[in-house]
This record gives C-alpha cells, structure tokens and sequence, in this order.
C-alpha cells in the first residue's frame, strides 16, 4: 500500500500491527513488579534478549556476513545492549513517571536524527505531535511528589537517545536482500544480549534462584513482550517512516496506566485520562503527513521571436 502524501494516516494496516509492541511494552512494569525478583535488572535484561536471539537464531538459520557483522553488532548494542541497562536504570534510580517522560521525548530525538541520518526535514507538525504527546505522557504519569536524580536523568536520557538512534539508523540500512525482519531481529537481540552477559556477571553476579512465578514471568516477557514485539517492531520500522514508529513509543506509557488500572486496581484521575487522550491525539497526530502547499502552476513559456530569414537558409547539424 502506497504511504498516502497529504494529511493521511500511514499504511493502516502495518501501522495497527506495529502498534501493538508499545502495548506490549506498557505490560512490562506490571509482570516485573508482580512476577520478577526485585533489584536485578541487568539479569532481567539478559534474559530477556539472549534466549530469545538464540531461539530466532536457531529457527532462521541465518547469520550476518560482510559489512552486517559490524551492523548487526552497532543495532543490538542500541537497541538492546545499552538501552535496556540504561533503561532499568532509569527505572530503579526514578519514580516510573520520570522515567516514562523520559522516554516520550524518544519522537523528538528520532526527528532530529532522522534530519541527520535519513534526511526527513522535521516539520512543524510533526514538532508539535510530538510535544502533545509528551505532555499527554507527563499528565498520565508524572507526580508532583516526584524527585529528581541526575544519573537516572542521565540514563533515562541516554537510554532514549540509544533507542531512538537504533530505530533510525534501522531504517537507514535496511537489511541484507533476502534475509527478512525475524532474521534481524535475531541478529541484534543475541548480540545485544551477548553484550550484556559480561556487564550482569561483573555487577550483579550470579544468577538469582528462580520460582515457577518468576519463570513465568521470563517466559512471558521473552517470548510476547521481546521476541514477538522486536520483530513486529523491526518489520514496522522497514515499511514505515521511522520517526512515524518512533511516535508509537508514546502508546507505552498509557497502556501502563491502563494495565495498572485493569490488572492492579490502580485508580485513574481526569488529569490521567485528559493525558491519555493527549498521548493518544500526539501518536495519531505523528502518523499523518503535513499539508504541502501546491505548486505555483509554471509560466507560460512565451514563443521565441521569428528569426531573420538568413537563419532559415543555415543547415542544422
């Protein structure tokens, strides 16, 4: 389907599909508060990525060559291997409210990166998308009790810059003629996650003792909210304008809220609900195209002046 030119949606159909790993995402707090043990992230983090890479590596049967041995490398390591350490974090040195505006600042950085990398002008419209949708985000989860710590600023900074570079330099390269989305995916979750096992040896040690509750958990996590959402994701970003996934990012935070308040017995405030429609109005706003002002119809082009007769009687060459 042809992305449409003026005021329209993208591609509805990928765009749905690819919407639901935020989703997703936004079930990730309530199954490590309720199913995971506490204080260990880079485990958490390791354990979602590599057993899910190894299990695509293994049912794809494809590994990078060339030039995608490096590139399959800088992915993971942005997509996965620095953004879930900073991400958690964020997440342990933060109230989730901080850490959750953090990310919604993730569009504004994909539109100037893709100035940068893929050469997409950030428009106004898509400015504005994103600063609704940031504000729709802080409404829904920020609190006015919240305090600030500069290194989870810092990381929640870093994590969403290292994200959002991943998401755009995705869609700058591609991938390799005949190898599709499940394969790539493949690629940078084992390489991320390989990335990760040194870091969670050296600072958290061991790995932790786990109940069934726990496995239950990690399974969920790998397979649903890791193996199955970085494909979709990953296939969404080769057919979609980048920073148009990238706004879809803002879909993660409400669906916590919602998730909270369905599954935790959370409660909503009308602030929270006007946020939610904000974010929700931010995303949707970020999937359309700006109006383009119509071309100037040409001049007439005026005949030229009858040449003396003298030129007639010149042979052409």
């Amino acid at each position: 389907m042809r992305i449409a030119d003026r005021g329209s949606l993208q591609a509805p159909g990928t765009l749905a599909l690819t919407a639901f790993t935020p989703l997703v995402w936004g079930s990730t707090y309530a199954v490590t508060t309720e199913f995971l043990p506490p204080d260990r992230p880079l485990f958490t983090a390791l354990t979602r990525a590599l057993p899910a890479g190894l299990v695509l590596l293994a049912v794809t049967r494809v590994l990078p060559r060339g030039v995608w041995i490096w590139r399959a490398a800088v992915l993971g390591a942005l997509n996965i291997g620095v953004f879930f350490p900073l991400l958690f974090l964020a997440a342990y040195r933060l109230p989730g409210g901080v850490a959750a505006v953090l990310g919604a600042a993730g569009p504004l950085i994909a539109l100037a990166l893709a100035a940068l990398l893929l050469a997409e002008r950030p428009t106004l419209h898509k400015v504005f998308a994103g600063l609704v949708g940031l504000l729709g985000v802080s409404l829904v989860v920020l609190r006015a009790e919240a305090q600030l710590d500069m290194v989870g600023v810092l990381a929640g900074l870093l994590g969403t810059a290292s994200m959002s570079a991943g998401t755009v330099l995705t869609k700058r390269w591609g991938r390799p003629e005949g190898v599709g989305a499940l394969a790539l995916t493949g690629w940078q979750l084992a390489a991320g996650g390989l990335l990760l096992v040194p870091v969670a040896l050296l600072i958290e040690g061991a790995p932790p003792a786990l109940s069934g509750e726990n496995l239950l958990g990690y399974a969920y996590l790998g397979l649903f909210g890791t193996a199955i959402a970085y494909w979709i994701w990953f296939r969404g970003i080769g057919r979609l304008p980048a920073t148009s996934v990238a706004f879809l990012a803002l879909l993660s935070p409400v669906s916590a809220a919602v998730i909270g308040w369905v599954a935790l017995g959370q409660a909503l405030s009308p602030i929270q609900l006007l946020g939610m429609v904000l974010a929700l109005g931010g995303t949707l706003l970020g999937q359309t195209s700006s109006p383009t002002t119509p071309a100037a119809p040409p001049e007439p082009v005026r005949p030229p002046a009858e040449p003396p007769a003298a030129e007639h009687a010149r042979p052409s060459r």
